[in-house]
């Protein structure tokens, strides 16, 4: 299935989407796109000068609302200067502070200590003072970590007590871990964008200038109608824009305080809980690992070669060892590499972090692909609209001073020396507001916000699909996603691990927790090794509550294990000593600790954990059944390498847990014992368990549905090769054992052996990458991308950065992920669930169907609406369409049809079909068909209205005057009626079923509906301000019958075939071939 697509033209232009077409030709069109200052494909690593570019090509009427979702690239470099700012205000306040502290010492006087804390024996300023000023001098007069913690009433190992009033009275004195925000836009802000458009400002000249002449000729009573309708209309265009806008601004903010509230584990009352970053407190102990965020300023507790990136808040990228010696973490840096526990001294405002959030307002503008190439077609349309507006202006005018213009009546409007100037100044004005009008209707400023709009509904509900989306243009790009790069663990399993299989002593243990069969010294030190060498703990409540066990699955797993072997978890731990720990590296795969027992200091033994073949690899003997060490033979290797391919074959994770004694001397110093690496080799074997991680229910109907629908799903994880082809055939992404070969499956050592030629061929058949680095993660996705694939990478360690990054749609997940991989992705899964990646696909694509399906709408509406008047124009010098009526018709097909079509929710069909390559046209063939059809239908019977419409409605009859608004009605209504009848159409481009699901989309019945009313409303009540008269049944029956025929036209339509090559392509070609000869 997953070739089903294979000749589609969904991948890049450089191999398949070129299809039979000349190396030249396809050169020459590359070089012809982008020269094209709208033709970006990715925006996600795009430069300034290049998005600078679009915008100055852009032909824009109203820049503050057309560009308010982009990135306001003046705003961004106002933000780093101010984050220099503060970053040097910081490092002058630090210097400061050392050069008086160094002046207070020679004088031999110190700083008279602050101390107004409440219940609490240190003050904010002194917390402050220790902290910002990174004061090791100040913190050691306070007496360390331990006497900081003392004054602040919490303990470095159990935390806060963590009760109610505890929280309120810490916030009450330290602060609460929230900055003020700047406040979001009010809607008087999106009125007052929405008034900026040249053409309605034009509009509302006209409309003062009409009403003032109006008066003067009619006098006040019937005067004032014409211009208070064009205000009038303009006003409601206004309002309805300014709350469309305001409404999707609102959607942003509450998606971007989502995006803001990370979750992170502390210690309160000897216990992990899980918290918001807003509740943190001074005085909470909180526990660091690779990947985390520090979520406040603080004190280092404990270490284990925890480093930090400290880039985001000193602008220089250096990693920074934590120490004793160096213990000072500032908010809003990551931790790099190794683990510890830090304790809280500054939040919200009083961090450094705080002050700088407070002062940068957040710009949640970035622009998306589709945005920028809406704008080239909105530009596009403009200068046509633009070009026709002025025809009709000089046609208008020149026919109406050469008296060619007539009143309906038969007499001439002007005649040079006769008519009065104010009234020749009233319908020059008349032109000119038709021909501005034309401008508003011809330009759809609406275009590209319509991407926004569809945006905002769809990361709504991708939210309810546990998807949230950190960049807009990810949410689009998804939809041409070619293959998925997912991780096995927690993606496609459950991520709930049991150890179900355990071979210890030699020996299997059978059930895996029958401890009867282990030796005194063999269990003690397995016990030894499960509680020491772990990121996970252990609380057992006071009283008879069941025992929690927190950290990773894979830890939790042999944690519950070890529990059951009879382990005490915080007696074990107090029998010895951390000395140094190596933190579990998914480049290595396995992690190891150094302890030194409490009771006799000399006894340190080192343990490892980790890949098991990996880990037997570096073991020369095992552990026996009786706690005797026994040398590894070939025989008993063989034995412990079956195993682990018979626990693999069954689809479970293989770690296996070693150790040895160190009788060397370990480093005393504390620099030393930094750069100290454990020793690996010459390893004891202990144990190698299995673990079971189930499927995840649905993930094989999901792989399924990424197949039909042209998205090949790859495996990439660190497990064993025979783990991972277990849950492949499992999972369906392996079809059968036959498939189980080299190079669909392979192993990453293998795989970044290749050149880079080879490892692109080899990139496009492989399905499961097993034992596999981050780095060959990375380079899996710089393959696909060279052979013109857009890929989907999911990761969740920070190893995974750089893949992430590196691809077209990094998936972060939102569960296991570390702070740093969620920062790199763009759409970070909530759940940690595949079937949610493909519901990401889904919407993705959907966005693109929408957008195409108003364009259609929107471009139908623009030809027809520009054709009747310009013909109508140069032929008669009347138009059947008046400023007031283009005005509503513009609010129909840009607000409201906008607000109809790009929010029609996904469908399956939409997986049915290959994704959409990132250079195929926006309008296609099939758009081009259903748009000429409709246009020139409602073209040809409206011109036929407006020319022969007295005699076939038999109104020869009757009052000219009267005869001739009767018929601009019948033309306005029927035309109105045909674009809701249209708006029908457009929903399904490619299917004859247009109303198919239309009942889910309550707000498009909503729309339809109110426009349908509105119309009505029009025609029958307030005629007086729209030119329009009363129709009778006969002609309402007319309208809704020439409307109607737009349904079974469209079936008809969607009969004739088109071709494949798009339009644009095949003009091209014939103009680069006409060039060279």
């Amino acid at each position: 299935m997953s070739n089903l697509f294979k000749g589609s033209p969904y991948r890049r232009r450089r191999d398949l989407e070129s299809g039979s077409r000349s190396a030249d030709l396809d050169r020459d069109l590359d070089d012809y796109e982008s020269s094209s200052p709208f033709n970006i494909t990715s925006t996600k690593n795009a430069s300034v000068e290049r998005l600078r570019r679009w915008r100055q090509a852009a032909l824009v009427l109203n820049a503050s609302r057309r560009f308010r979702y982009t990135l306001d690239l003046k705003k961004e470099e106002e933000k780093k200067q101010i984050l220099r700012k503060i970053r040097a205000h910081a490092q002058a306040i630090r210097a400061a502070y050392l050069f008086k502290e160094a002046g207070l010492r020679v004088n031999g006087t110190t700083d008279p200590q602050k101390t107004s804390g409440g219940d609490f024996a240190v003050s904010q300023e002194q917390l402050t003072t220790v902290t910002r000023d990174h004061n090791i001098t100040a913190l050691q007069e306070l007496g360390g970590v331990k006497g900081l913690a003392e004054a602040l009433k919490t303990s470095p190992e159990k935390g806060i007590l963590g009760d109610d009033s505890d929280l309120v009275k810490r916030k009450n004195v330290f602060g609460s871990n929230t900055y003020p925000q700047k406040k979001g836009r009010s809607f008087w802000m999106f009125l007052w964008e929405a008034w900026q458009d040249l053409t309605l400002i034009i509009l509302m000249v006209a409309a003062a200038a009409s009403l003032a002449l109006g008066i003067k000729t009619e006098g006040i009573k019937e005067g004032w109608y014409d211009g208070v309708s064009i205000a009038f209309a303009v006003l409601l265009v206004i309002v309805v824009t300014a709350i469309s806008d305001y409404r999707q601004s609102l959607q942003f903010q509450n998606l971007n305080e989502e995006k803001r509230n990370i979750h992170l584990e502390v210690i309160r009352g000897g216990r992990r809980v899980e918290v918001s970053i807003y509740d943190i407190v001074v005085g909470d102990v909180i526990p660091l690992n690779i990947g985390d965020q520090v979520p406040a300023d603080g004190i280092l507790i404990t270490g284990h070669s925890l480093s930090i990136d400290e880039s985001s808040m000193t602008g220089e990228s250096k990693i920074v060892h934590k120490s004793t010696s160096e213990p000072f973490l500032m908010s809003g840096c990551k931790v790099a590499d190794g683990s510890g526990t830090m304790l809280v001294t500054g939040v919200g405002i009083n961090t450094e972090w705080g002050l700088l959030m407070a002062s940068i307002s957040e710009d949640t503008g970035e622009e998306t692909p589709l945005q920028v190439r809406l704008n080239g077609v909105a530009t596009f349309i403009g200068i046509v609209g633009l070009s026709v507006a002025v025809l009709v202006l000089v046609v208008l005018m020149i026919r109406y001073f050469t008296g060619h213009t007539k009143n309906p009546d038969g007499s001439i409007q002007f005649k040079a020396g006769r008519t009065s100037v104010s009234a020749a100044v009233d319908g020059a004005i008349k032109i000119f507001t038709v021909a501005v009008t034309i401008v508003v209707v011809a330009v759809p400023e609406g275009l590209p916000l319509a991407v926004t709009l569809t945006l905002a509904y769809s990361m709504r509900k991708m939210m309810r699909d546990k998807a949230l989306v950190r960049r807009l243009s990810a949410c689009e790009t998804m939809g041409s996603a070619t293959t998925i790069c997912s991780d096995k663990t927690g993606t496609l399993t459950l991520n709930e691990m049991t150890v179900v299989d355990a071979y210890v002593g030699g020996q299997k243990l059978d059930p895996p927790d029958n401890k009867a069969r282990l030796s005194g010294v063999l269990s003690s030190l397995l016990i030894q090794g499960v509680a020491q060498n772990t990121n996970g703990s252990v609380f057992v409540p006071e009283g008879a509550g069941d025992v929690e066990v927190s950290g990773s699955p894979t830890e939790k797993a042999i944690l519950v294990w070890g529990l059951k072997l009879g382990m005490d978890f915080d007696a074990v731990r107090s029998q010895s000593t951390l000395v140094h720990v190596f933190p579990f590296n998914s480049e290595k795969k396995r992690g190891g600790v150094a302890l030194q027992s409490v009771i006799a200091e000399s006894q340190v033994y080192i343990h490892w954990k980790g890949a098991a073949e990996i880990v037997l690899a570096c073991c020369s003997r095992y552990s026996d059944a009786s706690g005797e060490v026994v040398p590894m033979d070939e025989d008993k290797a063989l034995f412990f390498k079956n195993a682990i391919e018979d626990m693999a074959a069954r689809s479970l994770r293989c770690v296996a847990i070693a150790y040895r004694p160190y009788e060397e001397k370990v480093p005393a110093d504390e620099q030393q014992l930094m750069q100290w690496k454990l020793p690996e080799d010459d390893l004891i074997l202990l144990a190698i368990v299995g673990i079971k991680d189930p499927c995840r229910p649905g993930v094989r109907d999901a792989i399924q549905l990424c197949q039909n629908a042209g998205v090949k799903v790859r495996m990439v994880t660190g497990d064993n090769l025979q783990t991972a082809k277990a849950i492949a055939l499992e999972c369906g992404i392996l079809g059968s054992d036959a498939d189980a070969v080299e190079p669909n499956l392979i192993e990453g050592r293998i795989f970044r052996a290749y050149s880079d030629e080879q490892r692109e061929e080899i990139a496009e058949k492989i399905s499961v990458m097993g034992r596999s680095s981050p780095n060959d993660k990375l380079l899996l996705v710089q393959a696909l991308r060279k052979r013109g694939h857009v890929v989907a990478v999911t990761g969740d360690g920070t190893n995974d950065a750089p893949a992430l990054h590196e691809a077209d749609i990094g998936l972060s997940m939102g569960i296991q992920g570390t702070e740093v991989a969620k920062e790199s992705s763009d759409i970070i899964i909530l759940d940690d669930n595949f079937a949610s990646v493909v519901k990401v696909v889904r919407w993705g694509r959907s966005v693109y169907a929408n957008i195409q399906k108003f364009i259609q709408f929107q471009l139908t509406v623009n030809v027809a609406a520009l054709i009747i008047n310009v013909v109508a124009a140069i032929s008669s010098g009347d138009v059947p369409l008046n400023a007031v009526q283009l005005l509503w018709v513009n609010l129909i097909m840009d607000t409201l049809g906008a607000l109809a079509l790009a929010t029609e929710p996904p469908t399956d069909h939409l997986m049915h079909r290959p994704p959409v390559g990132r250079r195929e046209p926006l309008i296609t063939n099939i758009m081009w068909r259903n748009l000429l059809i409709q246009a020139s239908y409602q073209v040809s019977v409206l011109l036929v209205l407006n020319f022969q419409g007295k005699r076939l409605l038999s109104l020869q009859h009757d009052n000219a005057d009267h005869a001739n608004k009767v018929k601009n009605t019948i033309i306005f209504n029927a035309f109105v009626l045909c674009q809701i009848f249209n708006e029908f159409n457009a929903r399904k481009p490619d299917e004859k079923n247009v109303f198919r699901g239309v009942t889910k989309n309550r707000l498009f019945i909503g729309i339809v509906a109110m426009t349908l009313i509105l119309q009505v409303v029009i025609i029958e009540f307030i005629g007086k301000f729209t030119s329009t008269v009363k129709l009778n049944w006969k002609h309402w029956l007319l309208s809704v019958g020439i409307a109607f025929v737009s349904w079974p036209l469209a079936i008809v339509g969607k009969l004739i075939p088109v071709p494949k090559t798009p339009l644009h392509e095949f003009f091209t070609r014939k103009f680069y071939r006409h060039g060279r000869h």
